[in-house]
């Protein structure tokens, strides 16, 4: 009679022992981590440059491309309306533009428009700083109020100011005439087209700036107001002794910015007389060097001298760039 172990199958030739791994199964298992191992290396070396490389790319193609671009063609004679066509001519439309009237007038008039809105654009900043700074009612609905301006449209901004600077039915003229002064013709006078033109600059850029000065001063450590109200500081001495050191930096930027923005300004001035166009007013009185870039490469068709003008723009803003950081090697050393 057969038993249990003579009817047990026989363990076939070759095979594994039940039970067991393959023998080959630890090296693989190492392989595979050696190569996980291997792309987790590789995606934390080069996952950071993908995803900056879309910003690079950008940059590249209409950042960096165009400035090589204008540079090359600012030495060459070239008309808009065949760009492919150049001929070269060094240096001579530099020369050409620094011997134009119309450029220094241009770039007088961005320095006289920038010095009229810049300087009280962050004063008045300073000053509604300085007041959100405080506990108020609904803080939160005057800090969007003061950003809206900024919000707006600069075509929507300059097409309500002319109706308000508007010679014969504007509300400015009707506002003045009540105190005895004449019609002002804010289009074609010198200082009063820039005043205007300025003013538009101002109405938009000081809740912005407004808003930068308030987050500063909030950074302010109250230790500082609280040392000063015990020595019998008032709310003036305060602001001048504590507030104002503190914000030293924060001027100083805005300060930069404002003047980089300001050598650039162009919606302004060419929508405040729309039938003018690009000359800035009839007599080029609020031209200014955006406005005078615009009208030699998109009216006149000089490729090549605009470009000039951009690159001599560019340099402007590299020197306002050493200054300021000379100006701040200067603080920081006498702080």
């Amino acid at each position: 009679m057969a038993t249990e172990h003579d009817t047990a199958a026989s363990p076939v030739k070759g095979g594994a022992a039940p039970g067991r791994p393959p023998a080959g199964a630890p090296a693989e298992a190492a392989k595979k981590r050696a190569r996980l191992s291997r792309r987790w290396q590789r995606d934390m070396r080069w996952s950071p440059y993908a995803f900056v490389s879309p910003f690079f790319l950008l940059f590249i193609a209409f950042g960096l491309f165009p400035l090589i671009y204008t540079g090359w063609a600012s030495l060459h004679q070239v008309e808009l309306t065949a760009p492919t066509d150049m001929s070269w001519v060094g240096l001579k439309n530099y020369t050409r533009i620094f011997d134009d009237d119309f450029f220094w007038n241009a770039a007088k008039n961005t320095l006289t428009i920038g010095i009229i809105s810049t300087v009280p654009q962050l004063l008045m900043a300073m000053g509604l700083a300085h007041i959100l700074n405080y506990k108020l009612r609904a803080s939160t609905f005057w800090r969007v109020v003061m950003l809206a301006p900024y919000a707006t449209s600069i075509a929507a901004a300059s097409l309500v100011f002319v109706l308000l600077f508007g010679r014969d039915y504007g509300m400015i003229n009707w506002v003045l005439g009540f105190v005895g002064i004449d019609n002002i013709d804010w289009q074609n006078d010198h200082w009063a087209s820039q005043l205007a033109v300025s003013s538009i600059v101002i109405w938009r850029w000081t809740g912005y700036n407004a808003l930068i000065y308030l987050a500063a001063m909030q950074a302010i450590p109250q230790d500082l107001y609280e040392s000063a109200a015990l020595d019998g500081a008032s709310r003036w001495r305060q602001f001048v002794h504590v507030t104002l050191p503190s914000l030293r930096p924060t001027i100083l930027f805005t300060v930069i910015v404002s003047t980089i923005g300001a050598s650039q300004v162009f919606g302004e001035p060419l929508l405040f007389d729309a039938t003018k166009g690009a000359s800035g007013g009839s007599q080029h009185q609020f031209q200014t060097l955006g406005l005078y870039l615009y009208e030699q490469g998109w009216v006149n068709q000089h490729l090549g001298r605009a470009s000039a003008i951009a690159w001599t723009m560019f340099l402007i803003l590299i020197v306002i760039g050493i200054v300021n950081s000379v100006i701040s090697r200067r603080l920081r050393a006498s702080s």
